[in-house]
């Protein structure tokens, strides 16, 4: 059956093979339903793009540009154009690695910091879906969630 509306993750269940590909169908159209849209909106709100919003996130702490890179599954080339804007913005400076000179650290400025804090509030918040799930299937939810990542 193909999906309605353009639903990644309904599509999904199409080819889903037992238990665990159910579910992993189930929370990707969670994420594409409600997560994906809620990180877009908050971005736009920011006058963030995608890319520049995610990489924001990924700079908790100073990072080299190539692995800011690989982090996010993107060509150094690309990684350069997303930076430089947000350097342009003043939310990220580049700074010289003391190990090598030739390495650019990526580090948030305070307003990136100030920026990358609102966006991290406001994508952490849960979708209306999961705040409908009773509290004793929120915890039963979360802790599975903790075992499938390991914690």
């Amino acid at each position: 059956m193909p999906s309605k509306g353009g639903d990644p993750g309904l599509e999904l269940t199409r080819y889903a093979e037992g238990p665990a590909g159910e579910a992993w169908a189930l929370a990707m159209r969670l994420f594409f339903t409600s997560g994906k849209p809620r990180f877009v909106a908050v971005g736009q709100e920011l006058d963030l793009s995608p890319p520049q919003g995610h990489a924001l996130r990924l700079l908790h702490a100073p990072r080299p540009m190539g692995e800011l890179a690989r982090m996010m599954h993107c060509d150094n080339s690309n990684i350069t154009g997303i930076i430089d804007r947000l350097e342009e913005r003043g939310l990220v400076r580049r700074l010289v690695a003391e190990h090598d000179r030739r390495v650019k650290l990526i580090a948030l400025t305070e307003e990136g910091e100030r920026i990358r804090e609102r966006l991290s509030r406001a994508i952490a918040q849960p979708p209306e879906a999961l705040e409908a799930l009773s509290p004793s299937d929120q915890r039963t939810l979360r802790d599975i969630l903790r075992r499938a990542v390991g914690e």
